[in-house]
């Protein structure tokens, strides 16, 4: 059976800017194309780790364009196209679908604390772009909660095929399997891989592969295997680093992170800001560390 677009392991890329914070595309191609090489599945622009919401409308739709002609065959591209409206959400997954892309990534409308009729509305008007949507539920953030029973009336309706789950709560993944059987899990959030890996998961949408692909796809590949006894001491080593993707700070975090492992992450733009000290030193520490012991 063809294995579905969304599963494995997408990376949540990161954006590459120049000097003057303007969107280095050339940048971002070779970085689709790393990513690929290193034994990703594909990759998810526009997220929040792209920092899509400082993005004009054509660079947004331009990041698109830019990472499905870098991907190589087989590699897919699964965009986000979160926006506070339900019609503007649905025509960046139609521009998704017209660039090449293979599926969407949906946070739920978050302009307010949306109630179960606005978030299933919303998703149904999405869904009219006919591109297979992946849900992001993201409480933390949004404080919106698709909970496993709202996310199985999404499912039952044939709005969603998978969701992206970042509460970090891996109970979670057993009551979503027992109310919607069918709809796919996707790791949310890097450090709890192994946990979800193990209880089901189908697929990773990642933030610190974008540094480590090799390392990182080797861990995920043996979590979903059932792998434990290999998975968890490469689990450990990497954890310290993992576990910055669920911080306030995670788009400076990886990007730092990048840079020290000869990646271009480079500065983020505003609201987002440099590092402090103290946190830019931590993290440096746990990234050299990661390296010095041959993880790429």
């Amino acid at each position: 059976m063809t294995t579905p677009v969304w599963h494995g392991v997408h990376v949540a890329t990161a954006l590459p800017f120049n000097d003057d914070l303007s969107v280095d595309y050339d940048g971002y191609a070779e970085h689709v194309r790393f990513l690929a090489e290193g034994g990703c599945d594909g990759v998810c622009p526009n997220g929040s780790l792209g920092e899509y919401q400082t993005l004009t409308a054509e660079e947004r739709a331009r990041v698109v364009r830019t990472a499905v002609e870098a991907a190589p065959e087989g590699f897919h591209v699964m965009p986000g196209v979160a926006a506070y409206g339900a019609f503007e959400a649905r025509r960046w997954a139609e521009q998704a679908a017209e660039a090449g892309a293979s599926s969407v990534l949906l946070l739920p409308p978050n302009a307010y604390r949306a109630d179960r009729a606005a978030v299933i509305a919303h998703y149904r008007e999405v869904a009219k772009a006919g591109l297979p949507v992946v849900a992001y539920n993201n409480p933390i953030d949004t404080k919106v909660d698709l909970t496993p029973a709202l996310l199985a009336e999404l499912h039952q309706e044939g709005l969603i095929v998978g969701v992206k789950e970042f509460t970090g709560d891996v109970r979670r993944a057993y009551e979503i399997a027992e109310l919607a059987p069918g709809l796919d899990l996707l790791v949310g959030s890097d450090d709890v891989l192994l946990e979800l890996g193990i209880a089901g998961a189908v697929g990773w949408i990642a933030g610190y592969p974008n540094m480590i692909p090799r390392a990182t796809v080797e861990l995920y590949r043996l979590a979903v295997a059932g792998d434990v006894a290999k998975a968890l001491p490469l689990y450990r080593d990497l954890h310290p680093l993992l576990r910055w993707d669920s911080k306030t700070e995670f788009v400076q975090s990886i990007k730092l992170s990048m840079d020290l492992a000869s990646r271009k992450g480079g500065a983020c733009r505003p609201p987002r800001l440099a590092l402090a000290p103290e946190v830019a030193a931590r993290i440096t520490r746990d990234t050299e560390e990661v390296l010095a012991k041959g993880y790429r």
